[in-house]
Formats: C-alpha cells, structure tokens, sequence
C-alpha cells in the first residue's frame, strides 16, 4: 500500500520512502521518514494534492509524490480529534 492509496480520514505508518535523489532527500526532509504516522486528511477536488498530518503540522503532498511512500496500516486507526 502506498500513501497515495490511503483512505480519507486513516492513518498508518510510513514503511519505506522511495524516489531517487533531490526527490528522495526532500521527502525525508519534510519528515516523511519509516515509522512516522500520517493521517490523510483532505483531498482535493481533483484529487490532487493530498493534505496530510504528521509529526504534529499539516503537509500537501503531490499525489505522484505520495506513490513513492510505501505504508503499513494501522488496522481501525482514525484521527479521533
């Protein structure tokens, strides 16, 4: 599963990040690194970008950039605020 592929309102934690150079290192630099939670909370009318929720702040992510961010779910983990 991929975090492109996470449901609205699910959490699970970032497994392994992929991509290749500059893209890699920015996407662990936004703190999209394994065994962070996220949680999707929107997504666009389009359904691109994605606004997700980790570490405490709120991150847009491209959806082609999300494909890369493979995830293990949390079995019945919701955003409970």
């Amino acid at each position: 599963m991929t975090l492109d592929t996470l449901s609205k309102g699910k959490s699970a934690r970032i497994q392994s990040v992929g991509g290749e150079g500059a893209l890699r290192r920015r996407l662990l630099d936004m703190g999209l690194t394994p065994g962070t939670k996220v949680t999707l909370h929107k997504v666009a009318p389009m359904g691109d970008p994605l606004e997700l929720e980790l570490r405490g702040y709120s991150l847009t992510l491209r959806k082609e950039d999300a494909a890369k961010i493979a995830l293990s779910e949390e079995a019945g983990e919701t955003d409970a605020r």
